[in-house]
């Protein structure tokens, strides 16, 4: 007997849809209410596909409304339906695909795919099958419906489809897909390619079988008059560019041919996809033989899409009409920011330090709009070229750059200051000889009347900071100084951030050469303070933290300190503990404290009482949900981390001065516990702060170094490069103040040291300028063998050859210092762990430009001692497989 609803419960289930559509919010809470009770009832969810698929009286609306709050209760709790509700429902979708609205299908399609995607692939065997001979019907509405439910598994249940588990129905899926390439009508042939579009990634064997069938029938719709068509066919080729290049390239001319003409589409959802195919190809070896033959006509294209189109204009109507920073923002236009926890890096590394964080996003494109359009996908694209065409992109380029920049209509050349922009990482070499002349014209569209040009300029002027630094300070970057700051306070807000950001990527390359300006450069800054609403207040944090990364202890003026922290500390007093403004805020502070030194203790006390508050508070609420998570919300643990961060920076900055904090406060207790954390960043926070508290105010560390040194050991996993590197670092400054009273706790950390010293060169990440990321692991295990060289001396011959390689990389300094100190003592104790590897040591000893005497003589020793061991005519027959250079450098410094 089939299922029959009762006219009064029917009565009741139309009420509440009626209801659940108004704009109410009591009745909206009533709804909720009266769902929660009928979910009780195990026949409720049989109402809601009866309203679906059979009650064609109402109207379409609320039939997929029913069928949509039915999806929710699937997905919320299919597992207690009773079979016979859940056999019924299946039953239903199955009858009812071929509903005459396109609504009711696509919603019985969605009913489907989650129930398919409840694990009830497995349990529901005819559902596959039924759909894929459904796809035969005469009915349009049933093919279309089938079709629409099919493409919907696909994308939620692609792997499941591809696996035993089911028998690999793909393999007759995919073939049966194809056929219906050639249908007549564009709504099937375009389900038809999503659906095997879904399987390209993955490179699902079934595809693979018949890739050369897939190739040539997107090939023949490469004509179809239906958009939706023609990005599906983008939308593969893309995707076949990664995964079966070998298939396209015979065909590579007439596919490029093809996707010159669909860049042009009228229909932008088809130019943004077919636009992706050269961010694509760009990355592929192919890509120069590819297009160096089509690049005449490809340049002018992405130039072209560059322009705002007319609908980006209407929608950033604020930012045409000009002024508006007197209007605060909304909140969801503000972003969430993520902090980017401290990564230890040498002082006097070749490199710049922390690795310079990445202001320039390759576009700097309002929210306001679709996130990725036309506009940023050509502009993406014209720079990954310019990064593999270097300056054979300039002969198509130049010819076009005059005419937009110096056009009239502010559009054209709004979108050629953004195409300048976008080339100047690839082709900064070939564009040099013209840049005297078009900085001057940059800086003067700074000015320009309308604000969408001036915060372009700002971002293309920043792209080109590298070489306006390397110039005469009075030839650009003066102008360029004088007239961005003039931006920083600019009536429009977009103007405002872009110049902010332009401004702390300009101070990050001319660093101490902005010393003579500061005074006049803080005064815009602070003054942007009082006027800034509160997105762009965030970003004026960073660049002030930036300017003090760059010009360092030059800060450290009474009249600089005077101008800069009444604001910071105004605006420290006004945030309460829980607001996330505070990280921005925390940031800029830790930058400040460590340019600032001796400048900032006025200011340490509050800042410091604040930071261990917050860390305190995030540790108990972590404990309070650990133990209730019912009751209790997680932590955002980015304020603690957030907050360790800062105390780095106090440390670092008041150096001992910090003693007298420390000794008032907990932190000790504090740290331990951050250290055991579970989640990475808090533990890399913490093992920078051990490390900075080391060198501040080691007796207040001492007592805890039984404690703290077997986690050390335990967090040096290369799995979690950063917090790896901050342990290593951190063990190193300990090894330096406990001397030989460091002997009990080696144990605990050479053999995890030893071993990583010997990976392959693990990923780059922090120590990228230094051309080795084996070199904290070296200095520390050199430091190991400074003070207790008796126990680390025996296993020298397991490190000495990458000990050797990454320290010669780096300039002489205090950490180069002590490691080279550290391995001649232990050669001293071990001389046979370095003899297979000599030719390194040497290699290493010659990195050294001015040594201090009394290392200089422990170098004269050792190289003299393995002379004289080996003879004369050895050391003759072993110094001539020395590169020329070495061979001079050793004889003139140590006459050997």
């Amino acid at each position: 007997m089939e299922w029959q609803p009762d006219e009064q419960g029917l009565q009741q289930v139309l009420q509440l849809l009626k209801d659940s559509q108004s704009p109410d919010t009591a009745t909206q809470r009533a709804v909720q209410e009266k769902l929660e009770q009928l979910n009780q009832f195990p026949d409720f969810n049989n109402y809601l596909i009866f309203v679906l698929t059979s009650l064609k009286s109402e109207d379409e609306p609320t039939r997929s409304l029913s069928g949509l709050i039915l999806k929710n209760n699937v997905k919320a709790h299919y597992q207690n339906f009773p079979p016979l509700v859940a056999d019924f429902i299946k039953r239903e979708c199955l009858n009812n695909i071929g509903d005459p609205s396109p609504l009711i299908r696509a919603t019985i399609g969605i009913l489907i795919t989650t129930i398919a995607s409840k694990g009830e692939l497995q349990t529901w065997p005819e559902l596959l099958p039924q759909l894929c001979n459904l796809l035969n019907s005469e009915d349009y509405n049933t093919c279309e419906g089938s079709f629409g439910a099919l493409q919907k598994i696909c994308e939620d249940s692609s792997e499941l489809l591809d696996s035993d588990a089911l028998n690999r129905p793909l393999n007759i899926m995919i073939p049966k897909f194809l056929q219906f390439f050639k249908h007549c009508s564009p709504k099937i042939r375009s389900h038809a390619i999503a659906c095997v579009n879904q399987f390209i990634s993955s490179r699902a064997q079934a595809l693979m079988d018949h890739i050369d069938t897939f190739i040539e029938s997107l090939f023949a719709l490469a004509g179809d008059e239906d958009c939706e068509v023609r990005k599906n066919v983008c939308r593969a080729l893309v995707m076949l560019l990664e995964v079966r290049i070998d298939r396209l390239i015979p065909h590579m001319h007439s596919i490029i041919q093809y996707m010159l003409q669909r860049t042009q589409d009228p229909d932008e959802n088809v130019s943004l996809e077919a636009c992706e195919f050269w961010l694509t190809l760009a990355e592929q070896p192919v890509c120069k033989e590819a297009l160096s033959g089509h690049l005449v006509q490809l340049i002018p294209i992405l130039v072209n899409g560059m322009k705002y189109s007319e609908i980006d204009i209407i929608l950033l109507k604020g930012d045409v009409e000009e002024e508006d920073d007197t209007v605060p923002d909304s909140e969801q236009d503000i972003k969430p920011r993520f902090h980017k926890s401290r990564t230890v890096t040498l002082q006097h590394e070749g490199g710049e330090g922390e690795e310079g964080e990445d202001h320039d996003d390759d576009d700097d494109d309002d929210d306001t709009l679709s996130d990725w359009n036309l506009r940023k996908c050509s502009a993406a694209a014209l720079d990954v070229l310019a990064n593999v065409f270097r300056d054979e992109l300039l002969p198509h380029l130049l010819p076009l750059l005059k005419g937009l920049l110096f056009h009239p209509d502010w559009v054209v050349k709004e979108s050629g200051i953004l195409v300048l922009g976008a080339i100047a990482e690839g082709c900064m070499q070939g564009m040099v000889p013209y840049l005297p002349e078009l900085m001057p014209h940059l800086i003067q569209c700074l000015c320009d009347k309308k604000a969408l040009v001036r915060s372009i300029a700002c971002w293309t002027l920043s792209r080109y900071a590298h070489w306006v630094v390397s110039q005469p300070p009075d030839s650009h970057l003066k102008p360029l100084m004088t007239e961005l700051l003039k931006r920083i306070l600019d009536g429009n807000k977009r103007v405002q951030e872009a110049a902010c950001s332009a401004f702390a990527t300009l101070e990050e390359e001319a660093c101490t050469e902005l010393v003579p300006y500061l005074s006049f450069i803080l005064d815009t800054l602070v003054f942007a303070f009082g006027k800034y609403q509160h997105k762009n207040l965030l970003i004026l944090y960073d660049a002030i933290g930036t300017l003090a990364d760059s010009v360092g202890h030059h800060l450290n003026q009474p009249e600089y300190i005077e101008k800069l922290m009444p604001p910071l500390i105004a605006k420290w007093n006004e945030l309460k503990d829980e607001d996330k403004d505070l990280f921005p805020l925390l940031e800029c502070l830790s930058s400040v404290a460590t340019a600032l030194q001796s400048g900032f203790l006025p200011y340490c006390e509050p800042v410091y009482q604040r930071c261990v508050t917050l860390v305190q508070k995030t540790l108990a609420q972590a404990m309070m949900y650990s133990q209730q998570p019912d009751q209790y919300e997680a932590p955002d643990k980015d304020f603690m981390i957030v907050a360790l961060d800062l105390l780095s920076g106090l440390a670092e900055g008041l150096g001992g001065h910090v003693d007298q904090l420390v000794s008032r406060s907990n932190i000790m207790t504090l740290l331990f516990q951050c250290m055991q954390d579970t989640m990475p960043e808090v533990r890399q926070s913490s093992f920078a702060l051990l490390g900075d508290l080391t060198k501040a105010c080691f007796p207040h560390v001492k007592p805890c170094i039984a404690e703290f040194m077997p986690i050390l050991g335990t967090n040096l996993n290369p799995e979690f490069i950063s917090v790896c590197n901050n342990a290593t670092w951190a063990i190193g400054e300990i090894c330096m103040q406990m001397g030989v009273e460091m002997q009990p706790y080696v144990s605990l950390v050479l053999n995890q040291l030893v071993e990583i010293i010997n990976r392959p060169n693990t990923p780059k990440t922090l120590l990228e300028n230094t051309g080795s990321s084996h070199l904290l692991p070296a200095i520390t295990i050199g430091r190991l063998g400074y003070v207790c060289p008796q126990e680390v001396a025996p296993m020298l011959q397991q490190f000495i050859r990458p000990w050797c390689t990454s320290l010669r990389n780096i300039r002489d300094n205090e950490e180069k210092d002590s490691a080279f100190r550290g391995i001649c003592m232990m050669i001293g104790v071990n001389p046979g762990g370095v003899v297979q590897d000599f030719i390194f040591f040497c290699d290493a000893v010659a990195s050294w430009v001015s040594p201090k005497d009394d290392l200089r003589d422990m170098f004269y020793k050792i190289l003299h001692g393995f002379k004289d061991q080996v003879g004369e005519e050895n050391w003759q027959q072993f110094s001539e497989q020395f590169p020329p250079q070495l061979k001079e450098r050793l004889s003139a410094c140590y006459g050997v």
